[in-house]
């Protein structure tokens, strides 16, 4: 199957820093498809061989185990080809096409690899080129939109252009081996699914941490914050996919038909609800690794008087009969103790115990970064007397060392899924949407108080957990965050 494709923002950091690396390691393992053309287009006058020179230069900056050799660089270079393009130019479309058509591959894949903000106006020049036909399909990076109207709007103008079965809306999180393993986890195995519901769970937590800071994107994080970064996209597809009821079929879109219903039945926001079930924070000065970190407002290119949260931790509950009543806490952060993501699911006690001392309840651990596994904690008797307490046990399974050959990372599976025109990784409008009209009370409560003269975040000290009252928010429940347990 020939395929070309095309990444508009060609010299951007997504491209270099994570797009051409992927495509690299699927080249490497052979699971790029022959015949395949990379073109990257920006606004630069560069030659093909300036591209590529461009490009090898990048990848010594990329982790030493992906990195090319010459050798192979060379052979990859072969494939990558550079344009030079105004995205306000309707020529330079036309000649997009023209050197699309020259060839007349089997799949077109165009990649928009820019700010979102640009999206609406490249998706109108395409249809008015033609290139939005059959074999076409478009990729949108997130953030998809700023807001519930900024969403729906791109979502009207791609709609305009592309039938839905050609948009690839993509969420690098959904590529991760371990997000995968949620699905097989809950639907390849007999094990879970009895218990996976609210007889049996007592809360599940979802913990998405960074100990890095913002670095040297503080206007760009600036506008968008914890809660739009990390939580309106990746947080809730994990929770969809925990909380989701078994899909007919793997088809695409009968997983984001249930994925939808979840996040349909999360319980709304109000006011008085954000005011008592969102905790948001911003770090403040203090120590990583043993290292001193600045504040926040000490960042390159972050206002002062800053009311953005880089930290967000909030319950919410999946209203239906399977999880009524059942927390799920969310949380996200940067300048976190740890570089940490994971889903742990609280079991409830046994009913009646009969053993002595204290009795801690079940859990499960799926384990999604820096380590791509699952653990199972338990009680077991060490057999050492009569009347003796349970001690904890676990069952640690690390996939890394359990699939001993290359896994796929989560670009280079999601590139290669939308060049064969998968869906089942990507995310729906009608999905991306829910979750914009979900998260939208929050930033109304939070934008209102900003205009009041409000207090804004609470700070909390590089290095920790963050705010304290993110453990109360737990607490209030009668739990505690699995590192508090």
């Amino acid at each position: 199957m020939s395929f070309d494709l095309v990444f508009f923002g060609g010299t951007g950091d997504l491209t270099w820093r994570k797009l051409m690396p992927a495509l690299f390691q699927a080249f490497r393992h052979g699971k790029l498809p022959a015949g395949g053309r990379i073109l990257a287009v920006a606004r630069d006058q560069r030659t093909d061989e300036e591209y590529r020179a461009f490009i090898k230069e990048r990848f010594h900056e990329v982790d030493s185990s992906k990195r090319p050799s010459d050798e192979e660089f060379a052979r990859f270079a072969e494939l990558l080809h550079y344009r030079r393009m105004d995205l306000s130019k309707p020529e330079d479309y036309a000649g997009l096409k023209d050197w699309l058509d020259a060839r007349g591959a089997d799949t077109v894949v165009l990649y928009l690899a820019t700010s979102p903000h640009l999206f609406p106006a490249i998706c109108e020049q395409l249809g008015s080129a033609g290139l939005n036909a059959p074999h076409i399909r478009v990729v949108l990076e997130k953030p998809l939109g700023h807001d519930l109207a900024s969403a729906q709007e791109i979502n009207r103008v791609v709609r305009s252009v592309f039938r839905e079965e050609q948009a690839f809306r993509i969420d690098h999180y959904l590529g991760k081996p371990s997000v995968q393993n949620l699905m097989a986890l809950r639907f390849g195995n007999a094990l879970f699914e009895p218990l996976w519901r609210r007889e049996s769970i007592a809360n599940i937590q979802i913990t998405l941490s960074e100990s890095i800071g913002v670095g040297t994107r503080g206007d760009f994080y600036d506008r968008t914050g914890a809660l739009r970064d990390m939580i309106q996209n990746h947080a809730l597809q994990l929770l969809t996919m925990i909380a989701m009821e078994p899909p007919s079929t793997s088809d695409a879109d009968a997983i984001r038909d249930e994925k939808l219903k979840v996040l349909k039945s999360l319980k709304p926001f109000t006011p008085e609800s954000v005011a008592r079930d969102v905790v948001r924070g911003q770090y403040r000065a203090g120590s990583v690794g043993g290292q001193a970190v600045p504040g926040y407002q000490q960042e390159v290119k972050v206002p002062a008087g800053s009311h953005c949260e880089t930290f967000v931790a909030l319950r919410t509950e999946v209203q239906n009969w399977r999880w009524a009543g059942v927390p799920f806490y969310l949380r996200t952060g940067k300048r976190l103790a740890a570089r940490d993501a994971q889903i742990v699911v609280n079991f409830r006690p046994v009913p009646h115990p009969i053993f002595p001392g204290a009795q801690r309840a079940n859990k499960l651990v799926i384990k999604l970064q820096p380590e791509d596994g699952l653990e199972l904690h338990l009680l077991a008797a060490k057999g050492s007397g009569t009347s003796e307490s349970l001690a904890p046990v676990s069952l640690d399974l690390d996939f890394d060392k359990a699939f001993p050959t290359e896994r796929v990372g989560a670009y280079e599976r999601l590139l290669l899924d939308a060049i064969a025109g998968r869906l089942n990784l990507f995310v729906r409008s009608d999905e991306q949407e829910q979750a914009w009209r979900w998260v939208e009370p929050i930033l109304d409560a939070w934008e209102r108080e900003r205009v009041s003269g409000g207090e804004g975040p609470r700070g909390y000290a590089a290095g920790s957990w963050g705010p304290a009252a993110a453990s109360a928010l737990v607490a209030r429940d009668g739990f505690a965050w699995s590192e508090e347990q």
